[in-house]
């Protein structure tokens, strides 16, 4: 099987595959890294200069490995994607760990293992509905520890 891109759809998919990679394996370290994700990023890393695009990826011999150029990370949009999300998850982890916090100090675990899912979400809601509009009118400015 072969697949055809230009030059902007390869460009593309090295956008892809940074960020997908990087949401699976920026918090990894050595050995905790998940192999296949970062072969599929060094095979498609690979092809980058038959598609001119070597500015977004550059060769290291000491290493053995293709690696993101400068360009790539800032010179296109793929930081402001990666900002995004990550400020977009921090808010509703954020919003989901307290929701879930308050809830089961009022109903016990127990209780809410046996509700079921309408319940659990009509009675989770408002916990979730007063943090996501603190959140929203405040954002951290009223956290305290």
């Amino acid at each position: 099987m072969k697949i055809n891109f230009s030059k902007k759809q390869f460009e593309n998919l090295i956008k892809l595959v940074y960020l997908g990679n990087w949401m699976i394996n920026a918090i990894r370290v050595g050995d905790e890294k998940i192999k296949k994700y970062d072969e599929i990023e060094q095979y498609i890393y690979s092809f980058a200069k038959d598609f001119g695009l070597e500015k977004y990826i550059e060769f290291s011999k000491k290493y053995n490995k293709f690696f993101p150029a400068r360009e790539l990370e800032e010179g296109t949009d793929v930081e402001q994607y990666r900002e995004e999300y990550d400020n977009e998850t921090f808010w509703e982890d954020l919003i989901d760990r307290l929701t879930r916090r308050d809830f089961v100090k009022k109903y016990g675990e127990e209780t809410v293992k046996k509700m079921s899912l309408e319940e659990r979400i009509e009675k989770e809601y408002p916990f979730e509905e007063k943090y996501r509009n603190e959140f929203e009118k405040n954002g951290i400015e009223n956290l305290k520890v």
